[in-house]
């Protein structure tokens, strides 16, 4: 921690971080005083030198420094993150009674700008994506070790965003355990809403697992029934749910043929009847337009794809992404039918992604009724100070009969 730096913004740039909100960007940075580097802790003053909070300067960043504390007698240390941690924990301990797969550390809802930790078994994946999150690295692995007891941990830190950071992917294992556990295998067994998956700690998406749809997963689980279609499945979460439901035809679309064939064998773990269970590797906007050629109708449809808008600028063209895969859903869905479609593109609000999926409606000329909103579990906490943190926005809609 240097007190003798800091960072000073430009008059009346004060304002969100008076509301708590721990983002300063790079136009609202007056001056940098002292010779301050990538990660390091310093004083966050308003222009006429009052105190905000203690920042992790970032100056390969247009979020210019995040703020770990906002109270002015407790700087970034070691007994401040194994604070926030206990914290973390301790308000996530219903949802670790029910499943074994959950996210641990959300970054800044939990204090922590920039670091992830989802808990698989008795293993932790964790993601450090800001340079103040790296400069605690090791702090934090150690408070993590003391809290948890769990010895096994890997690194992903491999996120769409560390460009934008000025940050370099870093993947790895980074205790003897878990090196030597690697040694036999990559993907770990856990247990969710009473259905076994392998998760691929290494080579899977994002930290191997999507555990913030938990909750909706358990929402297929009571809604499947006839044909369904999962789009984007990966590993087949969603199909899962559905084929564990008695769902008779389950058709999984992904681009990863991998990622299908762990789907395959996730669903002959569980014992269901993979000959009610297709999965294609394809384009799924491709697929849907073969799907409405071919005249295929699906009583359960669930659009979750990958980020289209990795930032702002790229907002406009993800809309356009979102209405079309909409349409289409929306054309293949039986009256009566449900549709659950999300977006996990931070960028685009909530506001708009509904008024994207109204207008996909229109266009498809087809009547649909909004069932209810849908979003990540309780493990993903969204702190009102920092709207940006509900990246995962979904709706539940029904097509009138």
């Amino acid at each position: 921690m240097n007190q003798t730096s800091a960072i000073v913004l430009k008059p009346g740039k004060e304002k969100s971080l008076l509301r708590r909100h721990p983002w300063v960007f790079s136009g609202a940075v007056g001056k940098v005083t002292g010779t301050v580097k990538a990660g390091q802790f310093v004083a966050l003053l308003s222009a006429d030198q009052n105190f905000l909070g203690w920042a992790a300067f970032s100056p390969g960043s247009q979020i210019r420094a995040r703020v770990w504390s906002f109270d002015e007698d407790r700087p970034v240390d070691a007994a401040l993150i194994g604070e926030k941690i206990h914290r973390a924990l301790k308000k996530r301990e219903s949802i670790a009674k029910r499943s074994d797969a959950l996210r641990l550390l959300h970054g800044e809802a939990d204090g922590l700008p920039g670091v992830i930790c989802d808990r698989y078994a008795d293993w932790l994946v964790v993601q450090f994506n800001s340079a103040g999150a790296l400069t605690l690295k090791s702090t934090i692995i150690q408070e993590l070790i003391a809290h948890t007891g769990l010895k096994k941990i890997y690194e992903r830190t491999d996120s769409d965003s560390l460009a934008l950071e000025g940050l370099k992917v870093s993947c790895g294992p980074l205790t003897p355990q878990a090196k030597a556990a690697l040694e036999e295998t990559s993907t770990i067994s856990i247990v969710e809403n009473q259905i076994h998956y392998k998760v691929d700690i290494v080579e899977g998406h994002k930290t191997g697992f999507y555990v913030d749809q938990r909750e909706n997963r358990a929402l297929v689980k009571q809604l499947a029934r006839g044909s369904v279609l999962n789009c984007f499945s990966y590993t087949g979460g969603f199909s899962l749910s559905a084929l564990k439901a008695g769902a008779k035809r389950v058709v999984s679309v992904d681009s990863s043929a991998s990622a299908l064939a762990l789907g395959l064998e996730n669903a002959k773990l569980n014992g269901l009847d993979v000959h009610q269970s297709e999965w294609i590797e394809a384009d799924v906007f491709k697929q849907l337009r073969a799907c409405r050629a071919n005249g295929e109708t699906f009583d359960l449809i669930i659009l979750d794809p990958p980020k289209f808008a990795p930032n702002a600028a790229s907002v406009e063209r993800a809309c356009r992404a979102y209405k079309d895969i909409n349409i289409l859903g929306m054309q293949l869905l039986n009256p009566g039918g449900d549709l659950l479609t999300f977006s996990c593109s931070g960028a685009v609000s909530t506001d708009l992604f509904r008024k994207v999926v109204a207008g996909a409606g229109a266009d498809a000329n087809i009547n649909m009724q909004v069932i209810s909103n849908l979003s990540a579990g309780l493990d993903h906490p969204i702190d009102l100070a920092f709207p940006e943190g509900e990246y995962l926005k979904g709706i539940h809609l029904r097509r009138s009969e």
